[in-house]
């Protein structure tokens, strides 16, 4: 791994165990968990619903990309 990409990924790997990366993690977990299809009033409504999800997915989903990204690098070399 070359050492610009061995430093970004040591980045994430710090944020990771910090407290406040947790904390955010958390709580995004929470929003997305909040949505019910069931509360839905329109087709407006259902498109913001579903981008909003799609960003919350993103955040809780981040550290896995991360970590599967250096398995996969890790893999290569």
């Amino acid at each position: 791994m070359a050492p610009e990409d061995e430093k970004y990924y040591e980045n994430y790997l710090g944020l990771f165990l910090h407290p406040g990366w947790k904390q955010f993690v958390g709580e995004a977990q929470e929003l997305l968990n909040a949505y019910s299809i069931e509360e839905i009033k329109n087709e407006q409504e259902l498109f913001f619903v579903k981008g909003q999800r799609s960003s919350l997915l993103n955040i809780t989903r981040f550290e896995t990309g991360i970590k599967n990204a250096i398995d996969m690098e890790s893999e290569d070399a």
